[in-house]
């Protein structure tokens, strides 16, 4: 009998999980995802940046995934802070699913993490930062003269220190590093 409970539970979590109950917010500037992921976060709300599917793709190459059953309150609280998304798009197909910013490589005693287009790659042994780069941005060199050398649990968050959209995507690496070690 628990059996058969435990199948609908494992259902329901499945449901829940599915493409269906998830929507894509689709913005024109990156900087109106990076203010909106931050307005979001603050008040609680469960988003990720991600990297939009090709068929949304509009002049940003960012997207925040939610859980649909939030779009009201993700919008009102949005509207309130003066952000309006392009659009809401419902993850309806696999071909509208949000793309990971993420990549990782794993070179035996070090570890890289890609974010859009940054790379942080650090020792794994001593969890140092050995290299910062990718990007264009005119940050990027001061954003890697400030880490490289730096334990990972002592370093700055790059967005502390920089304020392009290279040191956003660097501190989602620099976050997902964290997460990985």
């Amino acid at each position: 009998m628990l059996s058969l409970f435990k199948k609908k539970d494992m259902s329901a979590k499945k449901a829940a999980t599915s493409g269906a109950d998830r929507g894509i917010l689709v913005f024109e500037h990156t900087g109106d995802v990076i203010r909106a992921e931050k307005i979001l976060k603050k008040a609680g709300r469960p988003v990720q940046v991600m990297g939009p599917p090709p068929e949304i793709r509009t002049g940003c190459d960012l997207v925040i995934e939610f859980p649909l059953i939030e779009e009201l309150d993700i919008l009102r609280d949005l509207e309130a802070a003066g952000i309006t998304p392009l659009s809401v798009v419902p993850v309806t197909a696999p071909l509208l699913e949000p793309v990971s910013l993420f990549q990782t490589t794993d070179y035996g005693d070090y570890l890289m993490v890609r974010a859009a287009n940054m790379k942080i790659t650090i020792e794994k042994k001593s969890r140092t930062i050995v290299n910062i780069s990718g990007g264009g941005c005119p940050d990027v060199p001061f954003l890697a003269d400030r880490m490289v050398g730096t334990p990972l649990d002592a370093a700055p968050r790059p967005r502390d220190l920089g304020s392009t959209l290279c040191g956003y995507a660097l501190d989602l690496a620099y976050e997902e590093i964290h997460r990985q070690c």
